[in-house]
């Protein structure tokens, strides 16, 4: 994979993309197969390449500081998480891939909250099965997400207490579908199940590195790394080119036919709003799902046996129109590391769960953009919808309902985490330029020459972890461009 740290970069090109992620890797993948042979395309990428071995030597990323990067402000509590360089948060990610279900793209219509996605479930359908095909997912259909095709490896094998809720929750409680491998693959390894999906020690999580980088040796493609894109240049309603900056501090633009920014939900609003981007909702919505985790002390039922990090997914909570008609539907999920309980020949009877809780994306929840001096934008976080609310304040009670067949002895709950890794909203697609930024495809409303991609899209913030859905949205775009 050439880098051209060395080498100038050039003043023009056919496409310009911003990011080295998921929504950029899967974006470009696409392009490469339907674009021309004379095709030129340069990828800028903030940061640097750092192989897996060299993260395993220094233990991860030590030196990487995300609020090096940005501020925040509201809700003291609430913070946001990310990794910057070659694959983006591809390098940190945990690696739990299920689908959003047909209902989370209706949202409004059925339930009368939020608002509708510009799309419906069927129409990314095909492109959420590509995505796991790339992704090697591995894992087993269930009703809730209708499937035409089969995921690419088998599900991982689930603990004891899996076993005890899929039989009281036939087709809800399920294996969570995951990118940690559950056999080797060409690229990767099997899953070790040791808990430190971040950083995986035997690479069998997926990853930009380890299963895509081969998409940037592509002849057509120049990437230049440690060079960030700093706004988008505009004349007459169009946009025309990228300001870069390097890590060196060497300025200069880039012209082409199409820009594609594909940063993440905080870079892409703070890139568009310094752009003098005046779209009503630009850097609005910022959300994501709430997560809280909780110790089930079991009584004679060991756990602990299952072949990955996350297990179980029980949707019975989720898959629930009454509920959402009132409150957030929540991903119950099984954890296979952490907790053991400080009792001989008891270690392991106890079953670390977590429930994720929707969020509805509020305008008051917000990326404020550089200013001054400080280049850092802020993400300014009041707190979570009544919604979700109503949701969290139910928690034992739906705990004790979808557990009524496990042995609980006692229950140790953990506050709400700071972060659950997803940064949302932001440039909110749909149809009408009045409440969105970009069109379905992420082609700007205002500027019809700059297509913006990744989770920053999304109108809401269903259960579901947002990579694959943003992965199978990037491959759908890139479809869909027009050529001509």
């Amino acid at each position: 994979m050439p880098a051209l740290v060395n080498q100038p970069i050039p003043a023009r090109a056919d496409m310009v993309i911003a990011g080295t992620g998921f929504a950029a890797t899967f974006f470009l993948f696409r392009i490469l197969q339907n674009a021309p042979a004379n095709m030129r395309i340069v990828v800028l990428e903030r940061g640097r390449l750092i192989e897996h071995s060299s993260r395993l030597a220094r233990r991860g990323d030590k030196e990487f500081d995300p609020e090096q990067y940005f501020k925040r402000t509201g809700d003291p509590d609430k913070s946001w998480a990310f990794s910057l360089g070659f694959g983006g948060s591809s390098n940190c990610w945990w690696g739990t891939t299920p689908r959003m279900i047909p209902s989370d793209f209706e949202l409004k219509t059925r339930y009368g909250h939020g608002a509708d996605w510009p799309f419906s479930y069927d129409d990314l359908e095909p492109f959420y099965c590509e995505a796991e095909d790339l992704m090697q997912i591995s894992g087993s259909a269930y009703p809730q997400a209708p499937r035409s095709r089969p995921y690419p490896l088998p599900p991982h094998g689930p603990t004891g207490a899996d076993v005890i809720l899929a039989k009281a929750w036939p087709g809800q409680h399920v294996p969570m579908p995951t990118a940690r491998a559950s056999r080797p693959t060409s690229t990767r390894g099997q899953c070790c199940s040791n808990g430190v999906c971040t950083l995986c020690p035997v690479d069998a999580k997926f990853t930009i590195l380890n299963g895509m980088r081969d998409v940037y040796d592509d002849p057509r493609v120049s990437l230049f790394m440690e060079t960030e894109v700093r706004r988008v240049e505009t004349e007459g309603g169009r946009a025309h080119a990228f300001e870069w900056r390097t890590a060196d501090g060497k300025l200069g633009s880039i012209a082409a036919d199409h820009l594609v920014l594909a940063t993440n939900a905080m870079f892409n609003a703070d890139i568009l709003m310094r752009s003098g981007d005046a779209s009503p909702l630009t850097g609005k919505r910022l959300h994501e799902q709430v997560g809280i985790t909780a110790q089930l002390y079991l009584d004679g039922v060991d756990c602990f046996q299952g072949s990955t990090a996350v297990t179980g997914m029980g949707l019975m909570l989720w898959d629930n129109d009454e509920r959402r008609k009132d409150m957030a539907a929540v991903k119950f999920k099984t954890d296979n590391y952490g907790f053991m309980r400080p009792e001989p020949g008891r270690w392991r009877q106890v079953l670390p769960i977590r429930m994720v809780y929707e969020d509805l994306p509020q305008d008051r929840n917000r990326i404020i953009p550089a200013t001054g001096d400080d280049e850092r934008p802020t993400a300014e976080f009041v707190g979570r919808s009544a919604y979700t609310q109503r949701a969290i304040d139910r928690m034992a009670d739906d705990i004790a309902k979808i557990c009524a067949e496990l042995p609980i002895e006692d229950i140790i709950y953990d506050p709400p985490a700071p972060s659950e890794s997803h940064i949302q909203g932001t440039t909110v697609m749909g149809h009408d330029p009045a409440d969105s930024v970009t069109d379905q495809d992420g082609l700007h409303h205002r500027w019809r020459d700059l297509r913006v991609l990744g989770s920053s899209l999304f109108p809401t913030g269903s259960p579901a972890n947002p990579t694959l859905t943003l992965s199978a949205h990037a491959l759908r775009a890139a479809s869909r461009m027009e050529w001509t």
